[in-house]
């Protein structure tokens, strides 16, 4: 049986940081059964609407059933300097494209023939025929909801790491967001050399 891949990206909107896409591959169908009926449970896995606690809960059982090979899964970050270089759907193009090469080399040339399912404006290569992009997949498709939580929490680990090298710009606090305290230390200290120059102009700091 082939696989099913669920596709998500995590990072489009903030001003500071990476760009990050996780692909998650499941080939066993009682293992997708058992992740929608988790979902129904916790009546989403729609990374924004989960604790902190919860995702890390949900990605240490992942973690779990990566290790004796139930699923497999790749997340790539693209940075921030690619994001104002070539623009943030150019970005998530190529975060989608790395973490489907990295499962098809650790799973074989299989993939391609899989059943990718992405979260709503997604694209992957034209390579995989058999994709599908959902509305609102991140909370309806259990698969692409699980990939969000997997790269939410990866991002979040980084921005909290580029944190303690930056401590000016709490990033650990808001992770690059435009939150009012984050344009606030922009306003005190200026830019960070992670913030994306692309999304701020002038107007920003007045």
């Amino acid at each position: 049986m082939n696989w099913v891949i669920g596709i998500d990206e995590v990072g489009r909107g903030p001003i500071a940081g990476p760009v990050t896409v996780c692909a998650l591959a499941i080939r066993d169908r009682n293992l997708i059964e058992t992740c929608r009926n988790f979902a129904s449970r916790n009546l989403s896995l729609d990374s924004k609407k989960l604790s902190p606690g919860q995702r890390e809960k949900i990605v240490a059982r992942l973690k779990e059933l990566k290790k004796i090979g139930k699923l497999d899964y790749k997340i790539s970050s693209v940075a921030h300097t690619i994001i104002d270089k070539k623009g943030i759907v150019w970005a998530v193009n190529l975060a989608i494209s790395r973490s489907l090469t990295r499962l098809t080399v650790q799973l074989g040339y299989q993939v391609t023939k899989s059943e990718v399912l992405l979260d709503g404006g997604l694209r992957a290569p034209k390579v995989f025929k058999n994709q599908k992009t959902i509305t609102r997949g991140d909370s309806l498709v259990p698969i692409i909801g699980l990939a969000s939580v997997l790269a939410k929490v990866h991002r979040d680990k980084k921005m909290t790491k580029l944190g303690t090298r930056y401590p000016a710009w709490d990033f650990a606090k808001h992770k690059g967001y435009g939150t009012g305290a984050h344009y606030a230390a922009i306003g005190k200290h200026g830019l960070s050399p992670i913030h994306r120059t692309s999304y701020l102009t002038r107007l920003t700091f007045r």
